[in-house]
């Protein structure tokens, strides 16, 4: 079945209640193991049916937020998600408290009962409008950056569309491109800081509500933190500070020599790799994905059929298109086990990395669709990100069908990115990890706190004024995560880190980088991240010697990476 044919009905609230209810009162009373695990599988297929409806709401309103029939349904899974909470909560308690869960953890392991523990941690009946006003909030947002409309030359474009001007070869017209969509983000500014603000505001009388003096301990409750806590991100932050940020530096240091440009950069400079441009893909967004096709043909037979189902059924969407939400992402439609792409190519290098990172995503989840219990599909959200940073490298076997001439200035920017996000990421977690631990602070404070940090984390970056927002140090406010996500921008980064593992493999033994790797996705989500990295046989990320070590390979390969001929 095509996406489009995928039918769209809106529950009815009541029904759905009424059914979350009735099952739960059926696994109470169950008698026996048997009994009880009927009633948790029909829990699990009549909750994929609920949840599908939902997922077809958001990935179609995003594709247009100008539709007004999924505007309103989007506004009504907003209000209902909440609602539903209550029961579902209800339901998880009762899972907890069966006495065949001892049964259960047999069968499907204790992952299933950590995970439902730290749930129950997230929510209270006392917090469902609070709730519902966040949802509200985050759409707000979405729809602003999803509206803008920036006149630049001959022409009008939304932001993902100015992206291509931005890393423009020429100094002057990439400049223009920046000032104007800076320029941009300054006119909606004020609103930017008051969607903000109330965010962290409500999201700290959730915490308080619930008994955690603020937001942080739920917020990591909230991304299913099972297996480390705020201290072993803080140590990884610290790691990060002493060997990412001298390594991101001098590449930094390069960049502006090849360029011909003044150290530290101005963020319009920053933007470009190369004197001759960044690495463009060879052709159209079709060609792209013809391209995807081969390498995933020749990758496994097990990517050859997920892409070639991607394809056939239309489970994508990657057009930049005005109305179109920004950003990019991969959401899975349980009731038909199927993964779906969300994206805005725009003829940059990013258009590659969808076709590796996103389908990273969606490979993982084809992988385990058909995992019982359903969460068991996906682990948590850094674990994930393993699965898609780690593909942009397997992505490097078909660099010159994606980039032809431009393959080694793609191989070189692609990693050098790797190493230079990484500190940027992890000055988004430290950032977040203030706010919500000062949620009284103005905007303005907010905007001063991440200039600070900017001098922490990225020293590379001059703030001089001449580009409005960005040049001011404001441009946090453009990830989309800090608003809808706290919290998960570290999972990229401690993702990452595993990334540059497998990185490191692929250049020794490509096979057995993939071995690894199919290793890893495997496990789907049925254990914890670390236990999937040593199940996998490899490091975490939060063993010091890992970012040391990736560090000294990585930056040995830049050194010794033949750029002769390239300007």
């Amino acid at each position: 079945m095509k996406f489009s044919e995928m039918p769209y009905q809106r529950p009815y609230p009541k029904a759905v209640i009424a059914q979350i209810q009735d099952l739960t009162q059926r696994l109470k009373d169950a008698g026996s193991y048997e009994e009880a695990r009927a009633v948790f599988l029909e829990y699990e297929e009549k909750g994929k049916v609920v949840d599908t409806t939902a997922t077809l709401a958001y990935i179609r309103q995003s594709i247009d937020t100008r539709d007004e029939f999924y505007n309103g349904e989007k506004e009504f899974w907003d209000e209902f998600g909440p609602e539903a909470e209550e029961y579902e909560q209800e339901w998880i308690q009762a899972l907890l408290d069966s006495p065949f869960r001892k049964d259960f953890e047999a069968e499907y392991g204790d992952l299933l009962f950590l995970n439902a523990e730290i749930e129950r941690k997230t929510f209270s009946p006392e917090i469902i409008e609070d709730m519902q006003k966040e949802n509200e909030l985050v759409s707000e947002y979405n729809d602003l950056i999803a509206s803008a409309q920036i006149p630049f030359e001959d022409g009008v474009y939304t932001l993902s569309q100015m992206e291509p001007f931005m890393e423009d070869q020429d100094d002057a017209r990439r400049l223009a491109a920046w000032i104007a969509r800076g320029r941009w983000y300054k006119d909606n500014q004020p609103q930017l800081d008051r969607i903000y603000d109330d965010l962290v505001k409500i999201r700290d009388t959730m915490g308080r509500k619930l008994g955690y003096g603020g937001y942080t301990q739920l917020g990591y409750y909230r991304m299913e933190r099972n297996c480390y806590a705020k201290d072993d991100v803080a140590k990884f932050r610290a790691a990060v500070q002493k060997y990412l940020v001298p390594v991101a530096d001098s590449i930094m240091r390069e960049q502006a020599k090849r360029i011909g440009k003044a150290y530290p950069l101005s963020f319009s400079d920053d933007a470009i790799s190369f004197r001759s441009g960044n690495p463009r893909p060879v052709g159209t967004s079709d060609d792209i994905l013809a391209q995807g096709k081969k390498f995933y043909d020749d990758l496994s037979p097990e990517t050859s059929e997920f892409f070639r189902t991607m394809l056939d059924e239309e489970l994508m969407d990657v057009l930049s298109t005005e109305g179109k939400q920004a950003g990019g992402y991969c959401s899975s439609i349980e009731q038909y086990e199927r993964p779906f792409i969300f994206a805005n190519f725009n003829g940059t290098q990013g258009d590659v990395e969808v076709v590796t990172h996103e389908a990273g995503h969606a490979f993982a989840y084809w992988m385990n669709r058909k995992r019982i219990p359903t969460d068991y599909a996906d682990p948590t959200a850094e674990a994930c990100e393993v699965h898609s940073m780690s593909m942009e490298f397997f992505g490097w076997r078909n660099a010159e069908g994606f980039f032809g001439p431009d393959a080694r200035k793609f191989k070189y920017s692609h990693l050098a990115g790797a190493l230079t996000f990484i500190p940027y990421g992890t000055m988004v977690d430290h950032f977040q990890h203030i706010v919500y631990e000062k949620p009284e602070m103005t905007p303005a404070e907010r905007h001063a706190e991440w200039k600070r940090l900017m001098g922490i984390y990225t020293p590379w970056l001059k703030l001089d004024g001449e580009i409005p927002f960005y040049s001011e140090g404001e441009h946090w406010q453009r990830q989309i995560h800090i608003y809808e996500y706290p919290f998960y921008y570290i999972d990229y980064c401690l993702a990452q880190a595993v990334a540059l593992e497998f990185w490191a493999m692929i250049q020794k033994d490509p096979a057995e980088a993939w071995k690894r790797y199919m290793a890893y996705t495997a496990q789907g989500g049925s254990r914890t991240f670390t236990d999937l990295l040593i199940n996998a046989g490899l490091a975490t990320p939060f063993d010091e010697a890992c970012l040391k070590g990736v560090c000294e390979t990585a930056t040995k390969w830049l050194a010794e990476f033949d750029l002769s001929g390239i300007e």
